[in-house]
């Protein structure tokens, strides 16, 4: 079966140019193609376009009615196509950012306003969710992840360290005294995250690859950092949290690090963003973009 648009095209060329061979030359296709292309489409349409004589082609009534819409069809389909190709060179359109909700909330949202600054032509459609999207089921132009990724057919770019710590308010630890080693944690109140699983919470991991896993319970679990922030500053227990939740804490004394010879896993702040020849234009700005934000040190690790 013959392509239609080039069929389209072959017949625009014909009525424009008056000749078979003329059209076939302006399309870099042979006098016998470009009229098996027009007949193709006489016999999907079931009419005649075309009066041929030895002498002139002229079109027949249903031929300047079919060739008015084509002409506005294939006028499309090259708009369609330079609009595409533009998205490719030019940061413009709608980006959909999903990326998770604290994180996001207090490292992503304030430097929105800087980026759109930049490439006013850009709209960000920001999602916050704790849970892993599936970029391509949901629409999503990019996410930000944190932690080890998996293997995936994502394209994925580490934009910063991501260091935790277990730190505590001086109102707790002066009530219950400060854990000496890992050994003294299961006698504390340690609340727990439950992401990305419950027994996330009762297992806290330490060394350099988490190969250390320390047993824990505390009366508080919850699915959101800000959360067991909160229960921390109030003097409920101890959190193991990255440093971009705890760090402004850590900084002004409201937390106080606990534990700080003993090494933690180091996970890495991470741009995902579906395969494909090229990424569009709008998600290469933001990559780059966030990535010199970040640079060369993240602000929550300044001063820690």
């Amino acid at each position: 079966m013959l392509d239609r648009i080039t069929s389209m095209q072959a017949f625009v060329r014909v009525a424009a140019l008056g000749s078979f061979s003329a059209a076939g030359r302006a399309l870099g296709l042979s006098q016998t193609m470009v009229t098996k292309h027009v007949v193709a489409l006489e016999e999907r349409l079931g009419v005649k376009l075309l009066h041929r004589s030895t002498r002139k082609l002229t079109l027949t009534e249903a031929g300047r009615t079919y060739l008015a819409s084509c002409e506005r069809i294939l006028a499309e389909v090259e708009e369609a196509e330079a609009s595409a190709s533009l998205d490719r060179v030019e940061p413009r359109g709608t980006l959909r950012l999903n990326v998770p909700l604290t994180f996001g909330f207090r490292q992503i949202v304030p430097a929105l306003a800087e980026f759109s600054r930049l490439h006013p032509k850009v709209d960000v459609d920001l999602g916050l969710a704790d849970r892993v999207v599936d970029l391509i089921e949901e629409g999503w132009d990019l996410a930000i992840r944190i932690g080890r990724l998996k293997d995936s057919s994502l394209v994925a770019r580490r934009l910063a360290p991501c260091r935790t710590m277990v730190c505590a308010a001086p109102a707790y630890l002066d009530a219950h005294g400060t854990p000496r080693t890992l050994d003294d944690l299961p006698g504390h109140n340690c609340l727990g995250y439950t992401l990305p699983s419950a027994a996330s919470a009762g297992r806290w991991t330490f060394g350099r690859d988490g190969e250390i896993a320390v047993p824990v319970r505390g009366n508080l679990r919850a699915n959101n950092g800000d959360a067991l922030l909160a229960a921390a500053l109030a003097g409920q227990g101890l959190i193991h949290q990255p440093t971009f939740l705890v760090g402004d804490a850590l900084r002004d004394g409201r937390l106080v690090r606990v534990l700080p010879d003993q090494s933690t896993p180091e996970f890495g702040v991470h741009a995902v963003f579906p395969s494909g020849r090229q990424a569009p234009a709008k998600v290469r700005a933001f990559v780059e973009f966030f990535a010199a934000w970040l640079a060369p040190e993240p602000s929550w690790d300044r001063g820690l």
